[in-house]
């Protein structure tokens, strides 16, 4: 037997009380989408507040000049705080977001989401309970972004990433965009790195062999 929406909501944020999964489910449909997939960007209006069950949605910022900074990630039995405040002030996206994995997730169609959340007192307390989180992980981006150099910042997140011998598999793009830099920036300083002994590179893969030093290296900030 296949599994329900009030069943998956179940599964995926065990929080939720009997009475706001079957509101939910009365009104939610199923959606599953690719490793990739594109599932909104500048300018798009949002037409379902997402409850995603597995999988992964990394959503990132463009900036005039193509450099891309990665905002947020929404995990299993979260939702995206940007496609909550697009569907209550009627504005577009201003980020786009990508689906990492095989994503599933639970629709509630934008009239819905309006309905429960001027009925449902619990429903609209999840919907608004991801923004403070999200605004301290974002002020943590800005930190990042304006008071550390990107070289400490690259070799904490490779350290955090892979053991001894493990692998990456990474583009000097994606690391960029993580980072919030240039991809040219981050491959002068993986080249850097490399001469140094602690990683070797390969396409599309990065493998570290001295973890120890990069933590170390990172925390002379």
């Amino acid at each position: 037997m296949s599994e329900t929406i009030e069943q998956a909501l179940e599964r995926a944020a065990p929080g939720l009380s009997d009475r706001l999964r079957k509101a939910i489910a009365a009104r939610a449909s199923r959606v599953r989408v690719h490793d990739g997939h594109r599932l909104f960007g500048p300018g798009d209006r949002s037409e379902n507040f997402l409850i995603a069950l597995s999988g992964a949605v990394r959503v990132e910022h463009m900036g005039p000049s193509g450099r891309s900074v990665v905002l947020y990630r929404v995990a299993p039995g979260e939702s995206c705080v940007m496609t909550t405040s697009c569907l209550l002030s009627g504005a577009a996206y201003e980020a786009y977001g990508y689906a990492e994995g095989e994503v599933e997730a639970i629709a509630v169609p934008a009239v819905a989401f309006r309905e429960l959340v001027e009925q449902e007192a619990a429903f609209r307390d999840l919907a608004l309970s991801v923004f403070s989180q999200r605004i301290i992980e974002l002020v943590d981006v800005i930190d990042e972004l304006l008071l550390h150099r990107v070289d400490l910042r690259l070799a904490s997140w490779l350290a955090d990433r892979a053991p001894a011998g493990g692998v990456i598999a990474a583009t000097h793009q994606s690391i960029a965009s993580e980072l919030g830099t240039a991809r040219e920036v981050v491959s002068r300083i993986l080249k850097e790195f490399e001469r140094r002994g602690w990683l070797k590179l390969t396409r599309g893969e990065i493998r570290v062999a001295d973890p120890g030093s990069l933590q170390v290296f990172s925390a002379t900030r």
